[in-house]
């Protein structure tokens, strides 16, 4: 396949481009993509502080409030894979684009959201477009920057990530503590808006430079049955799994789910083209093992701002823009640690390495069943720090990890499958909390539940997330340092 980057190339030796045009391209990719990996952790992040007075205004309960963050997430799961099929015939930067305006266009008319309904609907096309963006960012990043300067791209990308997750609590909380919480849409609108026209300027210089003006794959086709059975299956099992004992039907969707995964992954060892390469997975336990860690360590952390939101708005007393600021000691540790890391598993075992920061994880979690209405904010703090540590001690050495389990030719197709684990991760893990919360608090308003209620909402959830950490550190354990990548070749 020929990459943007390519053509770039070959549009410069056709006298179609300059090195000036060249380096805007790259500037402009780099600058949007960079923004849109901003905005999407930021909107999660900072809506999380406002959950109690987005309950208050629309009068809704708290099982109902997790699927302002859940709606977004699930539809991102079920449609990032398929999106970043489609982009390889489309064009990514048609997906990337359409993905940004989709985005801004939902961002914008979420402030206006008159019912929580509304209001979650909007977040399913946020969803939609932000599954559009996800599949095809990276992408564009190795499309148009030479292989010497994708490394410090794709570092400047994540970090993009973790800037939207550490400003997302302390923005959130001041945007709604002095504006209120539909600000926060307001205000990501205008970000997003600002993405889309440089994504726009970017496109535009792109055709003028090079002879093509999308990168796509003639050689691919799609089989609309793949794409059908992924879409059904991933949305009935992650569904079912969310509304859990909540309904009759939610059996039904995971026994659904499960049966579907199963004809999906028959269909796709015989499919020329697949959705997704499930040969990938034959005979390579590291890879399968690395891939269920990520899935298990983000079931365990990623709702974890959400619940102490929480805590400390509504069994503390804090204010949001003070809880927000309590809130980004996690992220920010997680921003230091990371990079780090990612240096160090070069040289050491991120098997290993990533194991430890699982392990650590694990530790904090049962650490927070101590929490209790009359807690100090420094055990707050203080385990906040410990999660942060642990998380950044694993994700890049696991990244690295589950980069090591596969050819250079498949690094693309596994980076794909990590992200899906880390989005089945984080829609399991607000999943977990809405279950706890249907048993503990029922359908009772976030400020009329019981104090007790709310503490023991809190202890079941921490006990699941610490067991969850534990398996993973055992299945970690189990994964083995290789030279070479096992993957049988297709």
């Amino acid at each position: 396949m020929r990459g943007q980057g390519k053509e770039l190339e070959k549009g410069q030796k056709k006298g179609q481009g300059s090195e000036k045009e060249l380096r805007l391209v790259q500037r402009t990719t780099l600058f949007t993509v960079m923004l849109a990996s901003f905005a999407h952790p930021f909107t999660s992040s900072s809506l999380g502080i406002a959950i109690p007075f987005i309950g208050e205004e629309l009068q809704a309960s708290a099982t109902s409030l997790s699927w302002i963050i859940s709606a977004m997430m699930l539809t991102t799961v079920a449609l990032s894979v398929p999106f970043g099929r489609l982009a390889d015939l489309w064009g990514r930067r048609r997906i990337f684009n359409l993905g940004i305006f989709i985005v801004f266009v939902a961002t914008l008319l979420g402030s206006f959201a008159p019912t929580l309904t509304i209001l979650i609907m909007l977040r399913v096309l946020q969803g939609i477009g932000g599954a559009m963006v996800i599949s095809t960012n990276m992408a564009l990043l190795i499309d148009v920057f030479p292989a010497q300067e994708r490394g410090r791209v794709l570092g400047l990308s994540t970090m993009c990530v973790y800037i939207g997750l550490s400003l997302g609590p302390v923005l959130g909380g001041l945007i709604t503590h002095y504006f209120g919480w539909r600000a926060i849409f307001i205000a990501t609108s205008g970000v997003i808006l600002l993405a889309f026209i440089v994504a726009v300027i970017s496109t535009l210089r792109l055709s003028k430079a090079a002879s093509t003006p999308a990168t796509k794959r003639a050689d691919l086709s799609i089989s609309p049955t793949s794409i059908a059975l992924y879409i059904v299956a991933i949305l009935s099992l992650m569904y079912g799994f969310t509304v859990f004992a909540q309904h009759v039907y939610s059996y039904i969707l995971l026994g659904v789910g499960c049966a579907l995964f199963i004809v999906f992954a028959r269909h796709e060892s015989r499919a020329a083209h697949p959705v997704i390469e499930v040969r990938l997975f034959k005979g390579n336990r590291n890879f399968i093992f690395s891939n269920l860690a990520a899935l298990l360590n983000y079931a365990a952390t990623f709702a974890l701002g959400y619940i102490l939101a929480i805590y400390l708005e509504v069994i503390k007393g804090y204010p949001a823009d003070v809880a927000g600021l309590i809130l980004i000691t996690q992220p920010v540790l997680m921003a230091i640690i990371s990079p780090i890391a990612g240096r160090l598993s070069d040289r050491w075992s991120p098997f290993k390495m990533s194991s430890v920061g699982m392990a650590i994880c694990a530790v904090s979690m049962l650490s927070f069943l101590f929490l209790d209405i009359t807690s100090p904010l420094i055990h707050v703090v203080v385990n906040l720090m410990i999660v942060g540590f642990g998380f950044g001690l694993f994700s890049s050495p696991n990244t690295n990890a589950v980069m090591s389990c596969v050819s250079p030719k498949d690094s693309g197709l596994a980076n794909s499958m990590l992200n899906t684990m880390r989005s089945v991760g984080q829609v399991s893990s607000m999943a977990i909390i809405t279950i706890v919360m249907h048993f503990t608090i029922g359908d009772a308003l976030i400020e009329d539940a019981s104090f007790s209620g709310i503490m023991k909402t809190f202890n079941t959830t921490f006990i699941i997330f610490a067991v969850l950490c534990a398996v993973g550190v055992l299945l970690s354990l189990n994964r083995r340092q290789q030279e070479k990548p096992s993957v049988p070749k297709r």
